[in-house]
């Protein structure tokens, strides 16, 4: 890289001069008419396009998404783009309340190509486009402003003529100055004029100007400033919809699209995850979604979120990013422990608010809207804490540890990822809570045998337990029994255990239930050991536990 950049490289200037820019006070609080272009723009920057079965696969999952206008084909360029257009339409695989869009070049014998491509729809958008910026005028085309204007002049004129020639389809004509964020403001101005005086559009049939920030050179508040001039200027302003196509060179095509819906845009046309030439278009997944976190409707709907990524995926041949917004695996997880309490702490105060808001450290969507599932919110590596260790076990078992026990149980956990070097599942935290908590058939202290009698609510437990292959017996009830365990204990040459905390709460609900019992002991010599107890009856669960602190003990 140049340590000097100037020498290569010229800032772009701002082309329009707008004091009184009104977009930045404004509030978006509606989404905008959405156009995929997955099958046109999104296809031809793949390595390998879409044959039918991908493009009619991708197609069928837009419409259930909700598209209303799907830019389905570049039909004069292939034989396969036409034939796909024509499948469509003979197929009668186009909703009523869908419109499908194709694209064409200036040139009267592909806009014929184009228009036979749609005979018998019942109502399309026909998308004309020339490229008007002074680097493309004088490297690309060697024309000057008048040609350039006469290009596309002679483009829609043909279009209207080819449309006249088939009164049973509904008509939209549209028309993009390419390159329109870096060409002269009056001369995207004039040049889309002169195509409407051929057009003639009216509010009952609105044409649509589109204007693609083709490559990104600019802050996207400066292209938010052209799309506010521009809409301030054009004359039949209520007989034009007016679209943008933003591409993402500098990583802001989103911002772009916002900001230039604030402007006075009505439109936004791009692509699922933001596929494209280069760097691709402004991803439509995560705009529509970014309205929706708003509490605004996108009209976009995405139930499933991993089977859009996994057709996307099949049908581009690309790979959505892990850390991609909204659809990625990982978006919704947490490895860092501090966000990991967060979270935790954040589903609980929700639990107990039991409204519908939905107001959630760390994470500006549920997971559930889209299909996901709370899983894998919370994911246990080297980096995680006890919130995040507890939310696992919780979720994966039931188990509500305390608060002190997670303290302990983290540190478990955290040795055991340091030693493996990978993240942790569910089965391998599961496995390290039974080696340090739960009665094994090995350990010094065992349960032998039990049983409950009396009355509901006056039930004694009568048991023996193993001292060492020494059988002990004892019985009793409720805070009771706790006593009378750590007493036999004592009797049978055992540790001297001191009760600091007993907690226990059911697992699930109805005849299946379990109980958990949980205890913090001290030993003579200032140690702090914990057991847990698992066992259809609380009493039985809370003899377990106080056993397995006791073998703690050492």
């Amino acid at each position: 890289m140049l340590k000097n950049p100037e020498t290569k490289y010229r800032p772009f200037i701002a082309p329009v001069d707008l004091p009184d820019r009104q977009w930045p006070s404004r509030r978006l609080t509606v989404a905008p008419r959405w156009l995929s272009t997955d099958l046109r723009d999104g296809n031809q920057a793949l390595a390998n396009p879409m044959g039918v079965e991908r493009k009619q696969r991708f197609y069928d999952m837009l419409v259930a998404i909700g598209f209303k206008e799907i830019e389905i084909a570049f039909p004069s360029a292939s034989q396969t783009e036409f034939d796909f257009v024509r499948r469509l339409i003979e197929g009668d695989r186009i909703p009523d309340d869908v419109t499908i869009q194709v694209l064409t070049q200036s040139r009267t014998d592909l806009i014929a190509r184009t228009f036979e491509s749609l005979d018998g729809a019942h109502h399309a958008i026909v998308h004309l486009y020339n490229a008007t910026a002074p680097l493309f005028r004088r490297v690309v085309f060697g024309m000057e402003r008048d040609e350039i204007v006469d290009l596309a002049v002679t483009g829609v004129t043909a279009m209207l003529e080819e449309s006249l020639k088939r009164p049973e389809t509904a008509w939209t004509f549209e028309y993009s100055p390419e390159t329109f964020c870096f060409t002269e403001p009056d001369f995207a101005l004039d040049i889309c004029e002169r195509v409407l005086d051929v057009w003639q559009p009216t509010p009952e049939r609105p044409a649509i100007l589109n204007l693609p920030a083709t490559v990104e050179v600019a802050m996207p508040n400066v292209y938010a400033d052209q799309i506010e001039w521009f809409c301030r200027h054009i004359s039949r302003r209520d007989a034009v919809v007016i679209s943008v196509h933003p591409h993402n060179d500098r990583g802001t095509g989103v911002a772009a699209a916002e900001q230039a819906l604030l402007a006075g845009a009505d439109r936004v046309e791009g692509c699922l995850f933001g596929n494209g030439e280069r760097t691709g278009n402004v991803d439509l997944v995560t705009t529509a979604l970014n309205f929706y976190t708003q509490g605004i409707d996108p009209g976009l709907s995405f139930p499933a979120m991993r089977q859009v990524v996994e057709a996307v995926e099949h049908c581009n041949g690309i790979p959505v990013h892990p850390r991609h917004p909204y659809a990625g695996e990982l978006v919704h997880t947490a490895f860092s422990g501090s966000h990991q309490d967060a979270i935790r702490k954040g589903f609980v105060a929700q639990e107990q608010r039991n409204e519908g808001i939905w107001e959630m450290p760390y994470l500006p969507i549920d997971p559930v809207d889209i299909g996901e599932t709370y899983e894998a919110v919370i994911r246990v590596n080297s980096q995680s804490g006890k919130g995040g260790v507890a939310w696992v076990i919780e979720q994966d078992r039931g188990l509500k540890l305390p608060k002190r026990m997670q303290s302990d149980f983290s540190a478990q956990v955290q040795k055991l990822a340091d030693h493996i070097g990978r993240e942790l599942d569910a089965a391998d935290i599961w496995q390290c809570f039974e080696n340090g908590y739960l009665p094994r058939p090995t350990d010094r202290f065992v349960l032998v045998d039990y049983e409950e009698t009396g009355p509901a609510g006056q039930r004694l437990f009568v048991g023996r337990i193993a001292v060492d292959g020494g059988l002990c017996s004892l019985s009793g009830r409720g805070n009771g029994l706790v006593s009378r365990v750590v007493a036999a204990l004592e009797e049978a040459g055992g540790p001297l255990v001191d009760v600091a905390d007993y907690q226990e709460h059911a697992i699930g609900h109805g005849v299946s239930a379990q109980a958990a019992a949980y205890v913090e002991c001290r030993t003579t010599d200032g140690r702090t050991v914990f057991g847990a107890g698992i066992d259809p009856d609380v009493a039985t669960a809370s003899v377990r536990a106080l056993l397995s602190a006791a073998n703690n003990m050492g």
